[in-house]
């Protein structure tokens, strides 16, 4: 019995111990809110920093809000499930280089003519502990962030969302 309650416990961690070296996650978008929207989003502990970069179709041309949500959940039609932004610190809303901002706040992504948006970020975000973005969303919203306005911007519908999930 002492045997098998070691083992069980060096399983375990074990297991915890390779949750803490998560180095890479990814997000599949999903369109919500009646559009079309939908990418790949992918997260990979560069240093001390996590590099983002995203590939996402079908949005209008122009900016648009990139935040990472405080929940894994994008059942519902208008992503709503997905909660508030992730603010682990409880900042006011800004950009990703403003002094003041949430841990998710992601800045605007910007689609050029035909719909389309490419981001190539790296930013200080955590994949492991107890402020990780995985088991968190990306959701990227209709209109630009004006990088000021409580809670979200004024960045408009939900129109894509994807859970933060481990890639390694």
């Amino acid at each position: 019995m002492k045997t098998i309650l070691s083992v069980t416990l060096f399983c375990a961690l074990v297991c915890f111990a390779r949750a803490q070296e998560v180095s890479k996650a990814t997000a599949q978008l999903e369109s919500k809110s009646g559009s079309k929207v939908t990418g790949t989003v992918t997260f990979t502990k560069v240093g001390d920093e996590v590099q983002v970069v995203a590939d996402i179709h079908n949005l209008a041309p122009g900016k648009h809000g990139f935040h990472i949500h405080e929940k894994g959940d994008c059942s519902a039609p208008d992503a709503a499930s997905a909660g508030a932004h992730f603010n682990p610190t409880q900042k006011h809303h800004g950009g990703p280089t403003t002094a003041d901002h949430h841990a998710g706040d992601l800045g605007n992504i910007t689609a050029d003519a035909s719909g389309t948006a490419h981001v190539d970020w790296k930013g200080k975000l955590s994949l492991s502990g107890t402020d990780s973005i995985i088991g968190k969303s990306v959701v990227v919203h209709e209109k630009e962030d004006d990088l000021k306005t409580d809670p979200s911007g004024n960045s408009g519908a939900r129109i894509a969302c994807g859970a933060i999930v481990a890639a390694d």
